[in-house]
């Protein structure tokens, strides 16, 4: 009798810890799935803080203001060869929050919708892919990490065994590892869904990414898998001995002039979700966009290494190229975590879903911003849930811009 009393203390001890740690993590599901919820995206984009845990970046003690340029107003009307796009209508269509044009340097277009207002942090999905590909550059210029030619366990030996074991990081670079997933957010069941399930609960990043096995060799196919860039963000901690809030904030935010603080969202094992957690404003994502434009380069000072921003923007292989069987989007090539859109003008792009744009013309000296709650994303039939559609409405008004005489270079950079 006495052993089956201790037996049912013990059960009942056991199903209590049980409870106190599965409760939180189902309440805290709910909470997420419902933020989620295609009705509530736009406020939970911008308030991604009340949600997950996260790790702030503090504002530049120095703070760069976009000088003002000649306001313009945007074009009526946009088209494609089989469809002309009222452009209000589309902007509203893609569920649009803010849109900001920089022109020679000079801001002359901004406005917000929907929630958010010049100091509102927006959440970036994977546009912050190509923040991470800024800092893996300055990681390398400053030899924290040797060259993009080493494979990924000699930095994470905790990757071995793994599909990431044996791969190159330029290959994670470019989004060629090989590695088996299913990058469906419109499927439930699809391996970034089931990602974003653990993330949600606060389970370990690292932990996941070192379930996913390998389906094709390495370099040789330019399929999406967001958990690269998490790999990206685990070898850039390891390398450098910081975090990536930290790293950023140091090799970036500050050297920049960010205005604002942003914030990067986290696990509950302290490490940021790097392929898309970070959340910034308008003003502050145009910037990365102006670094570039400008080679890395911010007022003189060398910030990105040009030689790694030029590498960044070159697609070198075939299956990295536009239109090509083996890459991930037909319209798109792809480099180290940045977009080259089909064209002649040099163009490149990050990217987040639910349309989070930076778009970038070294021809016309065009930086375009574009935030977005896209209630149209996950309907893969909506023409208002591909990319392309934006970049035709970006070139109509880049092309503009530089027509009109009247705007001026700002010598400032």
């Amino acid at each position: 009798m006495k052993f089956i009393k201790y037996f049912f203390l013990l059960f009942l001890v056991i199903l209590i810890a049980g409870g106190i740690y599965i409760y939180p993590k189902y309440q805290r599901g709910l909470v997420v799935a419902k933020a989620l919820d295609q009705n509530n995206i736009a406020y939970t984009f911008l308030n991604m803080d009340e949600f997950f845990p996260h790790k702030e970046v503090k504002a530049s003690a120095n703070p760069h203001i976009f000088p003002r340029g000649k306001s313009i107003p945007l074009p009526m009307e946009f088209s494609i060869p089989e469809r002309v796009f009222n452009t209000e209508a589309y902007l509203d269509s893609t569920g649009t929050q803010g849109l900001m044009i920089l022109q020679n340097d000079s801001l002359v277009f901004e406005n917000y919708h929907n929630g958010q207002e010049e100091g509102t942090r927006h959440i970036s999905w994977s546009v912050a892919k190509s923040f991470i590909s800024a800092m893996f550059g300055i990681a390398i210029e400053e030899g924290h990490i040797k060259s993009i030619e080493q494979k990924v366990e000699e930095y994470l030996p905790e990757l071995k065994g793994s599909g990431y074991e044996g791969v190159r990081i330029k290959d994670v670079l470019q989004m060629s590892t090989g590695v088996e997933f299913n990058e469906d957010y419109a499927d439930p069941n699809s391996d970034i869904n089931r990602w974003f399930q653990a993330f949600a609960l606060g389970d370990s990043q690292d932990e996941f990414a070192a379930t996913l096995v390998n389906e094709r060799p390495p370099g040789t196919q330019n399929h999406y898998v967001s958990i690269n860039t998490h790999v990206l963000g685990m070898i850039l901690v390891k390398a450098t001995g910081k975090s990536l809030t930290e790293y950023l904030e140091e090799k970036i935010w500050k050297k920049i002039g960010m205005e604002h603080n942003a914030f990067w969202v986290s696990d509950n094992k302290d490490m940021e979700m790097a392929l898309g957690g970070l959340n910034a404003t308008l003003r502050d994502y145009a910037k990365l966009g102006q670094l570039f434009l400008h080679e890395g380069n911010w007022k003189g000072e060398q910030i990105v290494p040009k030689a790694w921003v030029k590498a960044s923007l070159t697609p070198d292989a075939p299956h990295l190229m536009p239109n090509n069987s083996e890459g991930a989007e037909p319209n798109f090539g792809y480099g180290y975590q940045w977009w080259i859109p089909n064209g002649t003008e040099g163009e490149f792009m990050a990217i987040g879903v639910f349309h989070q744009l930076i778009y970038i013309n070294p021809t016309t000296k065009t930086v375009i911003v574009k935030t977005s709650a896209n209630p149209n994303f996950l309907d893969a039939s909506s023409i208002y849930s591909d990319e392309m559609i934006s970049v035709e409405l970006f070139r109509k008004i880049a092309h503009g811009l530089v027509n009109n005489k009247k705007l001026k270079s700002n010598p400032i950079f």
